[in-house]
């Protein structure tokens, strides 16, 4: 349904995608018999290259908000533990980077007040991933593959380092792409095409529905009421003999 979210983390249809490109090229794509079982058609190629700012956009400010709810990482020791956890989450206006040791493993968020540490993001000259960041130059870290998948590193002031290790390929994604779609940059991760291919198609179908003359309601129906009763739902807990 049109207003239902796309994915979790992006705006609704209606509040956020709201494209005129269509109702341009509606006699084209009517012309042409535009068919969903041939995206490579001309008009839906060149639809699809008008879609893409927008959705681009979309993509750009979920990865930012994913950074303005802050992460848990993992801190390596000199001797390749993991066992000491540290806190990073951007602040809401998008101009510092807020972070600092904690205790223990935390999968909520970390008020900023808690964060001693801060990197203005003007400061920031780069960002750095793999083999390239100064936690992964030890010889014991380039041999795994793992580690280095999931390293990133920012530099920033004079030479510094702010060195991360992702807690796993998505987050290593999230973080990346939002870092770079601050210092504009191009996202260039799989998830960010993967998901611009998501976005790009469910659009395209919508917008098929509208050149067939499918009325798409802008607001999801009303939630039924709660059934008075739910005898008829099985309970496991109770044993049978």
């Amino acid at each position: 349904m049109r207003a239902e979210k796309k994915q979790k983390g992006y705006a609704t249809q209606s509040d956020t995608l709201r494209f005129n490109t269509v109702d341009s090229a509606r006699p084209l794509l009517k012309s042409e018999m535009l068919n969903q079982d041939d995206p490579k058609s001309r008009p839906m190629l060149e639809l699809r290259e008008k879609l893409q700012p927008e959705v681009i956009e979309l993509i750009k400010q979920q990865r930012l908000n994913r950074l303005c709810e802050g992460t848990c990482f993992r801190k390596i020791s000199a001797r390749r533990r993991q066992d000491k956890f540290w806190y990073c989450r951007l602040s809401p206006n998008h101009k510092v980077l807020h972070y600092g040791d904690i205790e223990e493993f935390s999968q909520g968020q970390i008020s900023h007040d808690s964060l001693q540490e801060k990197v203005t993001v003007a400061d920031i000259k780069a960002v750095v991933t793999g083999k390239d960041c100064p936690h992964m130059r030890e010889k014991g870290a380039l041999k795994n593959k793992e580690l280095l998948e999931l390293a990133f590193s920012i530099l920033h002031n004079s030479d510094e380092y702010l060195n991360f290790i992702a807690p796993d390929k998505h987050g290593y994604s999230i973080w990346t792409d939002g870092l770079n779609a601050l210092l504009g940059k191009e996202m260039t991760s799989e998830l960010t095409k993967s998901d611009m291919d998501t976005l790009v198609t469910m659009e395209l179908k919508l917008r098929l529905l509208d050149l067939e003359n499918i009325q798409i309601p802008d607001v999801p129906p009303p939630v039924p009421k709660e059934p008075s009763t739910y005898d008829f739902v099985y309970d496991f807990s109770q044993q049978h003999t």
